[in-house]
């Protein structure tokens, strides 16, 4: 069975998230709301 891997957009919010280690700047960085991260 094939394996999905995650978009390059999952994968951007999710370094984000880690480097910035908040979810309210790394929406910020994005252009996203921090639910969407």
């Amino acid at each position: 069975m094939a394996r999905l891997l995650p978009g390059t957009r999952a994968l951007r919010t999710l370094e984000a998230a880690a480097r910035h280690l908040n979810f309210t700047r790394a929406a910020d960085e994005l252009g996203l709301t921090p639910a969407a991260v």
